[in-house]
C-alpha cells in the first residue's frame, strides 16, 4: 500500500515541491538564524497573509501580491532600521503586526475567512497544481543558484557585518538582495505548511544541524537532509494518518530536533564519564 502512494499525481507533486521547498528553507534559514533573525521569516509570512488577503479582495492571483507586499514591506523596514538605528527585533515586531493587521482589515472586509484563505494560512501541498509546482521548481533553482553566485560575500557579511563593509563590500545591496531571495522563498514555502508554520520549517532544521556543531557547509547538508525527511515522511504520514500535512510536518522536525538535543547531551555524558574513569585509573596507577 506504501508504494502504490507513489503512483498518484498528486502526491507527486507534493513530494516534489516538498522536497524542493525543504531546501530552500534550509539555505535561507540558516543565514537567517546565524544572523540572529530567525523570527524574520515568521514576519515575512504575516506580511505575506495581509498580501494574500489582499489578493482575494480585490480579485488578483494572491501569491502575486503577497509577492509584492512582502518584498516592499521588508525592504522598507530594512531601511528605515538602518536610517533611524532601530534594533533588529524591533523592526520585525513592526512588520510581523503591521502585516497580520493588514491581512485580518481584507478578511474583515471580504466578510470573513474563505476557503482558499483557510488554505493559505496552514498549507494544502496535497492540492498543489503542476503549474504550482512549475512555479516553485523554478523558483527554487533561481534562488539557490542566487545563492551559490553570492555564497560567499553572503557568509562574510553574516559571520563580520563590520569587517565585510571595511574591505569594501557593498553590504546594503547584499542585505537587499537577501532579503527579497528570503521574502520569495517564504512565499514559495507557503503552499506547504500554510503562514503560520513556515517559521517553523526555516528555523527549526537549522537549530538540529547547528546542535551537531559542524562547519558551515557540512550543517547546511545536514539541514537540508533533516528538512527533507520531515517533509517526505510528513507528508507520507498525513495521507495514510488522514492528518494536516502541514502540522505534521512540523511535528516530525521538532521530534528530530529534541531527539538529536538528547542524543548529543547523552554523548557528552558518556564522553564525561570515560574522561573521569581515565583520570581515576591513572591517578590509581600512580599510587
Amino acid at each position: 500500500m506504501l508504494f502504490e502512494i507513489f503512483a498518484y499525481s498528486f502526491m507527486q507533486r507534493a513530494l516534489i515541491t516538498g522536497i524542493a521547498v525543504a531546501v530552500l528553507c534550509s539555505i535561507i534559514g540558516l543565514f537567517l538564524v546565524l544572523r540572529r533573525q530567525s523570527l524574520f521569516g515568521d514576519a515575512l509570512s504575516h506580511v505575506a497573509f495581509g498580501g494574500i488577503a489582499l489578493g482575494l479582495f480585490v480579485g488578483v492571483y494572491p501569491l502575486w501580491t503577497a509577492f509584492v507586499v512582502s518584498i516592499l514591506s521588508a525592504l522598507g523596514i530594512s531601511k528605515l532600521r538602518e536610517s533611524t538605528k532601530l534594533p533588529g527585533d524591533a523592526s520585525v515586531a513592526v512588520l510581523l503586526s503591521s502585516g497580520l493587521a493588514l491581512g485580518v482589515l481584507f478578511v474583515s472586509l471580504s466578510d470573513g475567512f474563505t476557503v482558499n484563505l483557510f488554505g493559505f494560512l496552514f498549507g494544502s501541498i496535497l492540492l498543489v497544481s503542476s503549474e504550482d509546482m512549475t512555479v516553485i521548481l523554478i523558483i527554487a533553482v533561481t534562488v539557490v543558484g542566487g545563492i551559490c553566485y553570492a555564497f560567499q560575500k553572503l557568509l562574510y557579511a553574516t559571520f563580520d557585518e563590520d569587517q565585510a563593509r571595511v574591505s569594501g563590500l557593498n553590504v546594503d545591496m547584499l542585505n537587499y538582495f537577501f532579503i527579497v531571495i528570503a521574502c520569495i522563498t517564504v512565499i514559495a514555502s507557503i503552499r506547504l505548511v500554510g503562514v503560520l508554520l513556515i517559521s517553523s520549517l526555516i528555523v527549526i532544521p537549522n537549530l538540529t544541524a547547528i546542535v551537531l556543531g559542524r562547519g558551515f557547509k557540512q550543517t547546511i547538508l545536514i539541514s537540508c537532509s533533516f528538512a527533507i525527511f520531515s517533509v517526505v515522511f510528513g507528508i507520507i504520514l498525513s495521507y495514510v494518518v488522514n492528518l494536516a500535512s502541514s502540522g505534521t510536518i512540523v511535528l516530525t522536525s521538532t521530534i528530530i530536533f529534541i531527539a538529536t538535543i538528547l542524543i548529543k547531551y547523552a554523548s557528552l555524558r558518556v564522553t564525561k564519564n570515560k574522561a573521569i574513569v581515565v583520570e581515576n585509573s591513572r591517578k590509581t596507577s600512580l599510587l
